[in-house]
């Protein structure tokens, strides 16, 4: 038997090799991409809550939320799973059609989506999750999974694109409380004179 390879064999890449490298091409086409969707999305998400974030204080102070976090708490792992996952994946999908509802000259409706669907997730959701994530860590895959997306929100928050957005973010929160303190100065200065 002869062993050796046949002419030009050795020039050609095993098959899985020539199968790894269109998808290592593809992959980095897409970490870009998907980078900058994140990004957008955690923007929009941050800007939300920013705008909601008082609403949301005094909704979470309600007794009616100390009630259920109780009821959360005594769940059992994959019920508590579903009880998150479940309102996640009907808010969700609320962003881009509000998103949409704007692009389309509705931005009255689509606001009112967007900030609708913030408020639910920051009161339910999060605080759903918060109370079950000792539960939900008890399922290997999900403590897997949640690893996985806690390091890879670490490593976007790190990006320069993200911490520009957070010092922009920041700038025009210092600016709206430069501007709320001289207003209210003024309001003050105009009912004394």
């Amino acid at each position: 038997m002869n062993s050796t390879p046949p002419p030009g064999a050795q020039d050609r890449p095993a098959s899985s090799e020539r199968l790894a490298q269109p998808r290592r091409l593809l992959s980095r086409l897409l970490r870009p991409v998907a980078t900058l969707f994140a990004v957008a999305y955690f923007l929009l998400d941050a800007l939300a809550y920013w705008v909601v974030r008082r609403l949301v204080g005094r909704i979470a102070r309600l007794p009616l939320f100390a009630r259920i976090g109780r009821w959360v708490a005594g769940l059992a792992p994959y019920p508590s799973l579903i009880l998150v996952i479940v309102p996640l994946a009907v808010l969700e999908p609320a962003k881009p059609a509000g998103a949409w509802l704007f692009a389309t000259g509705r931005p009255i409706a689509g606001a009112a989506v967007i900030v609708g669907a913030e408020v639910v997730k920051i009161t339910l959701v999060e605080r759903l999750f918060h109370i079950a994530k000792p539960k939900l860590l008890t399922i290997g895959w999900f403590a897997w999974g949640y690893g996985r997306v806690i390091a890879w929100l670490a490593w976007l928050k790190e990006t320069a694109a993200v911490r520009a957005a957070r010092g922009m973010l920041n700038a025009i929160s210092l600016f709206a409380q430069r501007v709320g303190r001289r207003l209210s100065l003024l309001v003050r200065q105009s009912g004394r004179g």
